[in-house]
């Protein structure tokens, strides 16, 4: 008899977990935070099944030998070591959305108990006080709530709030205006939305560029009246400068449930009476655990059969062409490129696979393209299985082109994008030697050939002498090293192309010093490090 593939739950999972993988298996047990305990035990399994306890490090990778599956019954992953299990080709599976209802009610929760002072009344009569006087509230009916992201999340909260008969505020630079206008949302400025709500909550992924986007400025931006929320990601609201907006009385309230460090239990702001606080309990739902539970437990049994699995976060899996699998991990990242030369909403995306392998099944390559579009832009976790229905969400038109017509390369990978402002943006890639390296060879128009790095500045500007001594000479004063460089243009004195590979992140200062110096149109870096 063949022995059965052996499944490890680090932790305590539902029943329904373990029904959901079924009799195929062996189950085996563990305290995933011994580590020793731990180390011992992933040593033959092929799939381990963690919350947030374990740590699935590098070194507990490389002791599991047969490992092909780390599965995370909740959204974040924090505690995985997703490169490392890459390089291991181990596939790394979450479940996405099981916790997207549990975040929104949280939300509404929090916005609840900041306009009635629940959470400070309950306090004052369990301790014998009776001041009515005292917490006298807000009513929600026709106050303008501002959301700041509208993904999955911030599209149940519309709807749950517009029972209160709220107006609905929303700044996302990725949703259409026809998808805001179906969820009866109006689309505003950042500027407007923090002028004009008297509650907003924000519900964006984080990344370099929303780390700390509300933060001092913005505080001085709102009426002294509003209330903010954050049950997205510690770090998108300055700590420091929310402590000092809420002494100052620049704003009314904040309720939070995610921190910059957690767990966190003494934070200045925390002994406020104008703050609600709860330790990250947005997942924190038996329903939400349950759903966790049963998606992950399913992605593990498409894993172990060698089935495409749609909620991996690294690798994809499954039978897909052998031909077609390198170009995955490229096009995901040429997604990630294109998003971040975006100016405006994108109304239609074109994924169009040229050459030998536009024979094969490609539908991977347009879920990989998507995925990358959307991972950083939007506040959930993207995978194969939820980024067409984000595109779906936001109003955005997908279109799968395959030709075998190629020039200049075997394949050729391309993302075309139609914007709301009537201007076009396009990225292309290929693979190329023995050593399939990564290149990017079309931006906007402009033919080049550059390996794909982690650190990628696009500077586009008029052509004339002296610009590339004056780049080189700005990143060389910030101790910036130039990896690669390459200059495309159209026409003598037309506009200038400039792609630059550098090795480490550049602030967003020195675009700006680069933008100014130059006369730039457009500097910026894409920022592809995991």
């Amino acid at each position: 008899m063949t022995a059965k593939p052996v499944v490890l739950l680090a932790e305590e999972l539902s029943p329904a977990t373990i029904d959901a993988l079924g009799p195929d298996f062996e189950i085996r047990h563990t305290d995933g935070a011994d580590r020793s305990q731990l180390l011992a035990a992933i040593a033959d399994v092929d799939a381990i099944l963690v919350r947030s306890a374990t740590q699935v490090d590098a070194e507990a990778i490389a002791a599991a030998k047969k490992l092909k599956v780390v599965a995370r019954a909740g959204v974040g992953l924090d505690n995985v070591d997703i490169k490392a299990a890459t390089q291991a080709g181990v596939m790394v599976v979450n479940a996405p959305t099981s916790n997207i209802v549990s975040a929104a009610e949280l939300t509404v929760g929090h916005i609840l108990s900041l306009a009635r002072h629940i959470p400070a009344a309950s306090a004052a009569l369990k301790a014998g006080e009776w001041k009515r006087s005292k917490y006298t509230g807000t009513e929600l009916y026709e106050k303008k709530v501002g959301i700041i992201g509208l993904g999955r999340i911030g599209a149940l909260i519309t709807a749950r709030l517009q029972a209160f008969e709220t107006q609905i505020l929303a700044y996302d630079p990725y949703v259409t205006s026809a998808r805001a206008a179906q969820l009866g949302v109006q689309l505003v400025s950042l500027d407007e939305l923090l002028e004009q709500s008297d509650f907003i909550t924000i519900h964006m992924p984080k990344t370099p560029e929303t780390l700390g986007m509300i933060s001092t400025e913005a505080f001085k931006k709102m009426k002294n009246t509003a209330y903010v929320i954050n049950v997205a990601r510690g770090g998108l609201i300055d700590e420091t400068a929310l402590y000092q907006a809420l002494q100052d009385g620049e704003i009314a309230g904040a309720g939070i449930d995610v921190f910059v460090s957690e767990p966190s239990t003494d934070l200045p702001f925390f002994g406020l009476d104008n703050v609600v606080v709860t330790p990250h309990l947005g997942a924190s739902t038996d329903e939400a655990q349950e759903k966790a539970g049963i998606s992950v437990a399913k992605s593990v049994r498409l894993a172990l059969a060698g089935e495409l699995v749609p909620d991996a976060v690294n690798v994809a899996g499954g039978v897909i062409d052998k031909d077609v699998r390198p170009g995955i991990p490229l096009i995901e990242k040429l997604g990630r490129v294109f998003t971040a030369l975006t100016h405006a909403s994108v109304t239609q995306i074109d994924v169009e696979v040229a050459g030998e392998i536009a024979t094969k099944d490609v539908k991977a390559l347009e879920l990989a393209a998507l995925k990358g579009v959307f991972t950083d832009v939007v506040s959930e976790q993207v995978s194969y299985v939820n980024a067409p229905v984000l595109a779906e969400q936001r109003g955005i038109n997908v279109r799968l082109i395959t030709t075998e017509e190629v020039e200049d390369y075997r394949n050729v990978l391309t993302l075309r994008g139609a914007l709301s402002d009537g201007s076009q943006i396009s990225v292309a890639g290929t693979l190329t030697g023995p050593k399939q390296i990564e290149k990017l060879v079309g931006v906007n128009g402009y033919d080049v050939e550059i390996p794909i790095s982690d650190h990628l500045i696009v500077l586009i500007y008029q052509d004339r002498p002296g610009v590339v001594g004056t780049v080189g000479g700005i990143l060389g004063e910030k101790g910036i090293n130039i990896a690669g460089m390459q200059v495309s243009r159209a026409a003598d004195g037309g506009q200038v192309l400039c792609l630059l590979t550098v090795d480490s992140a550049v602030p967003q200062q020195v675009l700006d010093q680069l933008r100014a110096s130059i006369n730039a149109s457009t500097a910026r870096e894409v920022d592809l490090e995991d």
